[in-house]
């Protein structure tokens, strides 16, 4: 099913009498897999509002992200929440759209500096489990007083309501980008010298760790962008201030840096890799004791170690509860976003929030018709 319209799709919500399998472009099957008859959001599409001098755009959820970009690059602008490609780590084909970014809280390296998807939602329109059309929030950033359904709806994965339009804040493209590299750092001191940079006062935009870069050796880089006399100027301070790590190089040309940077947002380096893929979120001093307890592991870091990208290759001996016990012993969480997603993909939920997390299912999709069972979590750790 293919709705043109919102009232087609609201219809077709209080209609059915049996699960629905919500999908935008279909680029990223994450959750647990679903037997729900298939509801696409892809007609759902076009910009219907940019106002490049307010840094505002209004779109309809199916809309191709690359439409959004295009448009965007166009006035020297863009999503600066830096949302991640899935399909060349998943296998998939298809356009993503930017329903489906809002919908998993799509967010990549610059989430640091910039913050998350959700952060740059001002507003959204989407239809309810009982087939009514929901409005909240606006085109502006403001306060919200009661329930802010904006923050709710990202990240929610259609369990919630299907989206059908966003508007979204969207910020100036840095006139350059810059990167330093190191090789040769453990995961110990390389996190420790992201942390390091991240706290400086010199902006950083993206803090990774490669235990195995493209010459082999692990790799150790930070981020910058901005006016170019300024990326050459932090790019100095923090050579200097990191200097005890070792000889850092500056890798000046925006696109090579940019080339880089995209590889670690679309998880590069485990692309046509077997093996399950986890998305750990942990502290970030945290994040080398964590890979520490979980040898066998393949890892790179980004978020300067808050997040980690781990492959489990078959016959390392790695399993869920492995992983999500390794990452719950710090107080962090576990994904599994690639490989068997059959027991849950989602980690685990306190009691509390597993019972509020219920009553606004109960609340937005009384029928639990609405990708039912897709953020099932793993078994208690």
């Amino acid at each position: 099913m293919t709705p043109n319209t919102e009232a087609e799709l609201a219809e077709i919500i209080r209609g059915a009498e049996a699960p629905l399998r919500i999908e935008g472009g279909g680029t990223r099957p994450l959750g647990a897999p679903s037997n729900g008859a298939r509801l696409s959001t892809a007609a759902l599409r076009g910009i219907t509002l940019y106002e490049p001098g307010a840094l505002t755009l209004v779109a309809q959820a199916g809309t191709p992200l690359a439409e959004i970009e295009t448009a965007l690059a166009a006035e020297g602008q863009r999503l600066a929440f830096e949302p991640m490609d899935h399909r060349g780590l998943l296998g998939t084909t298809g356009t993503p759209t930017i329903g489906g970014v809002v919908a998993a809280n799509v967010s990549g390296p610059r989430r640091i500096q910039a913050g998350a998807c959700r952060d740059f939602l001002l507003g959204v329109r989407f239809v309810d489990g009982r087939g009514q059309i929901v409005k909240n929030g606006g085109r502006v950033m403001k306060n919200v007083t009661g329930y802010d359904l904006v923050k709710l709806m990202a990240g929610s994965y259609g369990t919630l309501g299907v989206l059908t339009e966003v508007a979204l804040k969207v910020l100036p493209r840095p006139r350059s980008m810059g990167m330093l590299r190191l090789e040769g750092l453990n995961d110990a001191a390389a996190v420790t010298a992201l942390c390091r940079a991240l706290a400086s006062p010199y902006e950083v935009t993206g803090a990774a760790h490669l235990q195995a870069g493209p010459s082999g050796a692990p790799v150790t880089m930070i981020r910058l962008e901005g006016f170019e006399n300024s990326v050459t100027y932090r790019a100095e301070a923090l050579m200097r201030l990191l200097a005890d790590y070792g000889t850092w190089t500056f890798e000046a040309d925006t696109d090579k840096t940019a080339a880089h940077w995209a590889h670690i947002r679309d998880v590069g380096p485990f692309h046509e890799r077997a093996g399950d893929v986890w998305r750990l979120s942990v502290k970030p001093t945290d994040a080398p004791g964590v890979v520490a307890d979980l040898p066998g592991a393949e890892v790179f870091y980004d978020w300067g170690g808050g997040l980690i990208w781990l492959l489990a290759a078959e016959g390392s001996g790695l399993n869920a509860t492995k992983i999500r016990g390794a990452v719950a012993a710090r107080g962090g969480h576990a994904t599994l976003i690639r490989g068997d997603r059959s027991q849950g993909a989602f980690h685990p939920l306190s009691a509390p929030v597993a019972a509020l997390q219920a009553g606004l299912r109960q609340k937005f999709d009384p029928r639990q018709i609405l990708n039912p069972g897709l953020m099932a979590t793993g078994a208690a750790v």
